[in-house]
């Protein structure tokens, strides 16, 4: 091998692994001033009711590269907020949430699917009222950016999934009240 050869192959085996460094996981942290976590069900079939989880924490961890990922979402159940507190009230309570037994419900992802370079579903656990089952979470809008106000990347979009309450030992006013609930997810997360 001449040493012109050796040289370039030095210099491309260089070039990989400074590549691979950049390629390692980043990790955001959800801004809950820009993150959202609403549901919507029907209210015995007619019109629909919506609610949102006013306190939520969590973190993203993303590598772009190598196209994996996770999510870890808390919520506050006793946070629920329709805009009515009687409503909220019977929410919280043994009927639905029982935000007492149960003060939190949980979202850890087990895998991200891709389509090209953006995220196009999370898969994960849902634990919500001590019973865990998994849902996938599509995504619509996923995207990065630079921030011109924190100087820093933020990744976001739109996600969500239905799940049946019963499944979840939520069983009040069934058949009469709708089993579907719809669970959307707006994130937007800031680079650490």
């Amino acid at each position: 091998m001449t040493r012109t050869v050796i040289a370039s192959v030095l210099a491309a085996s260089t070039l990989a692994v400074v590549g691979a460094a950049h390629a390692a996981p980043a990790t955001y942290a959800i801004d809950p001033t820009h993150t959202f976590v609403t549901f919507e069900a029907k209210h015995f079939g007619t019109s629909t009711n919506r609610g949102r989880f006013d306190k939520k924490s969590g973190t993203v961890t993303l590598d772009k590269v190598a196209k994996t990922g996770s999510v870890d979402l808390t919520l506050d159940m006793a946070s629920i907020n329709t805009g009515t507190a009687n409503f909220d009230g019977h929410l919280k309570g043994k009927d639905f949430f029982n935000a007492e037994a149960f003060p939190q419900a949980t979202f850890k992802s087990s895998r991200f699917i891709f389509n090209g370079d953006k995220v196009s579903a999370v898969v994960g656990d849902l634990t919500l009222l001590g019973k865990t089952h998994t849902v996938t979470l599509s995504a619509n809008n996923f995207g990065c950016y630079d921030n011109p106000m924190l100087k820093r990347e933020v990744c976001g979009g739109d996600f969500e999934t239905t799940i049946q309450r019963e499944k979840f030992g939520m069983t009040y006013g069934l058949p009469f009240i709708p089993n579907d609930v719809k669970l959307v997810i707006q994130v937007e997360a800031v680079k650490q």
